[in-house]
């Protein structure tokens, strides 16, 4: 399995952007989808999570409102829409995907290799 993120950047504290994890390599509508983010010197720690079918969605307490978690199983690609970014968002994101949509970072079997998100102030 392997799964790509990109759309990391520098932004400016307000401004959003569009995160995408192109994923391949098992049944891409099989499997739930999570985004996790890491800051430097911090634990990983859960952003949101989708359902094989989208049907279920979870959100960290911090992230909701502001950021939408979706997936286009045509595609094989599931996005992170982050609107309303603040400098704590800084972090590396990293998509994963895993067997039920859950904030548990163990429960996630395969991971992609990040993408970093700069917010300024």
């Amino acid at each position: 399995v392997q799964l790509q993120a990109s759309g990391g950047g520098l932004v400016q504290a307000g401004g959003s952007l569009r995160l995408s994890c192109a994923a391949s390599g098992r049944t891409f509508s099989s499997y739930a989808m999570g985004w996790f983010r890491q800051a430097p010197g911090k634990e990983r720690e859960f952003v949101a999570a989708i359902s094989w079918s989208g049907g279920i969605i979870y959100y960290a307490d911090s992230m909701k409102g502001r950021f939408t978690i979706s997936r286009d199983n045509a595609k094989n690609t599931v996005y992170l829409q982050m609107n309303s970014l603040k400098p704590e968002d800084t972090a590396v994101y990293y998509c994963a995907q895993g067997s039920t949509p859950t904030p548990r970072v163990e429960e996630f079997d395969y991971w992609g290799q990040g993408t970093l998100v700069t917010v300024s102030s």
